[in-house]
């Protein structure tokens, strides 16, 4: 699993039939260090949504054979869902995000 933040969204109007209907949104993951708290990397994902995530919102993520295993998506052909929403994060003895700040 990783943090990432929802920076975007995909439409694509052709695409596989399995995938007619997910929400692609675009993830940038995060990168959380001692000195600067959170930071974003400069790669992006894109990832089927299951849990209704908007934009800059911080999600839990996973790729590769682990978002295959997400409930519906066993028969998807995707590499990158997100699985959960973020309430808050906390490291280093810090409060690093909080939802709706």
């Amino acid at each position: 699993m990783y943090l990432g933040k929802v920076i975007g969204q995909v439409v694509s109007t052709q695409k596989d039939a399995k995938l007619i209907g997910s929400k692609l949104l675009l993830v940038r993951p995060l990168q959380i260090s001692g000195d600067a708290g959170i930071e974003e990397y400069k790669n992006t994902i894109v990832a089927v949504d299951s849990c209704g995530a908007g934009e800059g919102q911080i999600v839990l993520f996973c790729q590769g054979s682990s978002a295959r295993q997400t409930q519906g998506m066993k028969e998807l052909p995707v590499d990158a869902a997100i699985i959960g929403l973020v309430d808050y994060v906390e490291a280093f003895s810090k409060k690093l995000y909080k939802s709706g700040d």
